[in-house]
C-alpha cells in the first residue's frame, strides 16, 4: 500500500526537488498550501498562484487552505521578532498541516521548508517531531537541503516565480539589512 503523504509547501520552487525526491522513493506527495506568514498580499498571491500552476504541470494533487492576515501575524511575533520562525511560523503552519493530515486520512506529513538552507533546520525538525507525537501521525523526515540548488535551477528553467525572501515582512527586511546598515553609515548629519 502506498503511503498517503501530505506535504506542507511554502512555494513552488522549494517543492521542485522535494516532489522529485519523494517520487523517486515511490511516494506521491499531496501538496498543502497554508502560509499565513507571507506578506504582503501580492507576494502571498504570487507564490500561491505559481504553486497552483506548478502542481497542475507536474500532476501533483494540491490542497489550498487560504488564510492571509498581517494583523494576526504581527500580533503573534511582535514581542519576539528574532525567534518568529521557531515560536510562531513553524508551529502555526505545521500544526494546521498535521491537523489537516490527521482529519483527512493521511498516513504522514512533511514540509518543503526542509529543503532550504536558510531555515533553522534542527528547530524545524524538532517542531515536526513534536507535532507527529502529539497528533499520532508519522513525520517523514528528509534532509532535502542536498537538492536545494538542483531544485532552484529546475525552477528557474521552468520559469517559476522566484521569491527574494522567506515570506514575512521581517524576512524581507533581513534581505536588505546590509544595504540598510551601509546606507545608515553614509548619512551625513
Amino acid at each position: 500500500m502506498l503511503m498517503k503523504l501530505l506535504m506542507h509547501t511554502c512555494c513552488a520552487p522549494c517543492s521542485v526537488y522535494c516532489i522529485d525526491a519523494l517520487r523517486k522513493e515511490g511516494i506521491e506527495p499531496t501538496v498543502f498550501w497554508y502560509n499565513p506568514n507571507i506578506h504582503p498580499y501580492t507576494e502571498y498571491k504570487a507564490r500561491r498562484d505559481c504553486l497552483k500552476e506548478y502542481a497542475k504541470k507536474v500532476g501533483a494533487e494540491a490542497i489550498f487552505k487560504e488564510e492571509y492576515g498581517l494583523d494576526e501575524f504581527c500580533k503573534n511575533v511582535a514581542n519576539d521578532i528574532e525567534n518568529r520562525c521557531v515560536n510562531y511560523c513553524y508551529p502555526k503552519r505545521l500544526t494546521e498541516t498535521v491537523r489537516y493530515a490527521k482529519e483527512h486520512g493521511f498516513d504522514a506529513f512533511t514540509t518543503t521548508l526542509l529543503v532550504s538552507p536558510y531555515q533553522k533546520h534542527e528547530e524545524l525538525k524538532a517542531v515536526c517531531e513534536l507535532l507527529a507525537k502529539e497528533f499520532g501521525i508519522e513525520f517523514v523526515y528528509r534532509d532535502f537541503r542536498v537538492g536545494f540548488r538542483e531544485g532552484q535551477d529546475k525552477a528557474r528553467e521552468a520559469g517559476l516565480y522566484m521569491q527574494k525572501y522567506c515570506g514575512c515582512v521581517f524576512s524581507e527586511e533581513d534581505r536588505y539589512r546590509k544595504q540598510i546598515e551601509k546606507d545608515a553609515k553614509n548619512v551625513i548629519i
